[in-house]
C-alpha cells in the first residue's frame, strides 16, 4: 500500500521555478552588459519606460508566485495519501478536495461525479490565477505601442513646426540654421517611439516565458492530481448495474432530458461560433482601416520629405550662386 501511495506522489515544481530563476538571471546579465545603451534609451521617455518596467516587475513577482503557491498544495495532497508530512495550513486551490475528504478522514474512495466536480473546480482556480499574468503581458505590448504612436505624433508635429518656421525668413543662412535646429525634435520623437517599443516587447518576452513555465507547472500538477483522484474512484457500481436499478419510465425520461440538453448545447455552440465569426470579421475590418490610415500617413510623409529635399537643394543652389 505504501508503495502504491508513493507512485501517486505529486511532484514538486522546483524544476520549473529553477528555469524561471535561471532565465531571469540571464536576462539581468544581458541588461548589465548593455547598461549604458539601456540607460540612454530609458532617458528618452522616463515616465512611460518607468511604467513599463514597473509592470514588468509586478508580472515577474506574479509569475514566480504562481509556481510557489503550488508547493503547499502539493505538500498537503502528499500528506493526504500518507506520503510525506501533511501541511499545517489548509489548502487554497484544493479547498474543495479538503472539504470532501474532511479533516483526519484520510484518503478514501469517491464517486466519478465527485471526481469530475473536484477536477473542474481545481482547473477553474488554476485558470483564474493566470489571468492577471496574461493581462500584464498584453499590457506591456500595449504600452510599447502607445509609446510608438506617441513618438510618431511628436515627430509629425515637430516636422510641421520646422516647415512653418522656415517660411518666415528670407535669409537662406538663417533658414538653414533653423532647419538644422528643428530636426532635433523629430529625432527625439523617433527615439521615444523606438525605446518604448523596445522595453515593451522585451518585457512581454520575459513575462511570456515565465507564464509558459507557470502553465507547465500547473498542467503537471493538474495531471498528477487527476491520476491521484482517479485511483480513488469508486467503481463498485458500473453503468449496467445503475441502469438495471432505474425503472424504465424514469430511464426514458432521463434519455429525453439528455437528448434535449445535447441539442441545446449544440445550438449554443452554433450561436457562439457565429458571434465569434462576426467578431473576427469586425476585427479584420478594423485592422484594414488602420493599415489604410498608416499607408496614407506614410505617403503624406514621403511627399513632405520630397518638399524638404527640394527646398534643401534650392537653398544649396542659391548659396553656391552667391
Amino acid at each position: 500500500m505504501a508503495q502504491a501511495n508513493r507512485s501517486l506522489r505529486l511532484s514538486s515544481p522546483h524544476v520549473f521555478l529553477l528555469r524561471m530563476v535561471v532565465f531571469l538571471i540571464l536576462a539581468g546579465f544581458v541588461a548589465l552588459i548593455l547598461y549604458r545603451q539601456i540607460a540612454t534609451a530609458f532617458m528618452a521617455n522616463p515616465g512611460l519606460n518607468g511604467l513599463i518596467l514597473g509592470v514588468l516587475l509586478i508580472g515577474i513577482i506574479l509569475g514566480l508566485r504562481q509556481v510557489i503557491r503550488l508547493m503547499p498544495e502539493i505538500r498537503w495532497a502528499n500528506g493526504l495519501v500518507g506520503v510525506g508530512k501533511p501541511g499545517s495550513r489548509p489548502p487554497v486551490l484544493l479547498a474543495p478536495m479538503a472539504s470532501t475528504f474532511g479533516e483526519g478522514d484520510g484518503f478514501r474512495s469517491i464517486s466519478t461525479l465527485t471526481l469530475r466536480a473536484l477536477l473542474d473546480s481545481v482547473g477553474t482556480r488554476l485558470d483564474e490565477s493566470r489571468e492577471i499574468a496574461r493581462y500584464l503581458t498584453g499590457l506591456l505590448i500595449f504600452l510599447g505601442l502607445l509609446g510608438t504612436f506617441w513618438g510618431l505624433l511628436e515627430t509629425v508635429g515637430s516636422i510641421s513646426g520646422v516647415i512653418k518656421s522656415m517660411g518666415g525668413s528670407g535669409d537662406a543662412a538663417v533658414m538653414f540654421d533653423d532647419l538644422k535646429n528643428g530636426l532635433a525634435a523629430p529625432i527625439a520623437g523617433m527615439s521615444v517611439s523606438f525605446t518604448s517599443s523596445l522595453f515593451g516587447l522585451a518585457g512581454s518576452l520575459i513575462l511570456g516565458f515565465l507564464d509558459l513555465q507557470a502553465g507547465q507547472a500547473q498542467n503537471r500538477f493538474y495531471n498528477e492530481l487527476e491520476d491521484l483522484l482517479s485511483a480513488s474512484t469508486d467503481n463498485t457500481f458500473n453503468s449496467e448495474t445503475i441502469s438495471t436499478a432505474i425503472p424504465p419510465d424514469l430511464r426514458a425520461a432521463l434519455d429525453k432530458i439528455a437528448a434535449s440538453t445535447d441539442q441545446s448545447n449544440s445550438r449554443a455552440a452554433t450561436v457562439a461560433m457565429a458571434n465569434l465569426a462576426e467578431g473576427i470579421q469586425g476585427l479584420v475590418l478594423h485592422m484594414r482601416s488602420e493599415q489604410q490610415l498608416i499607408r496614407d500617413w506614410v505617403e503624406a510623409q514621403a511627399s513632405r520629405d520630397g518638399e524638404i529635399r527640394n527646398l534643401l537643394e534650392r537653398l544649396t543652389t542659391e548659396r553656391e550662386l552667391r
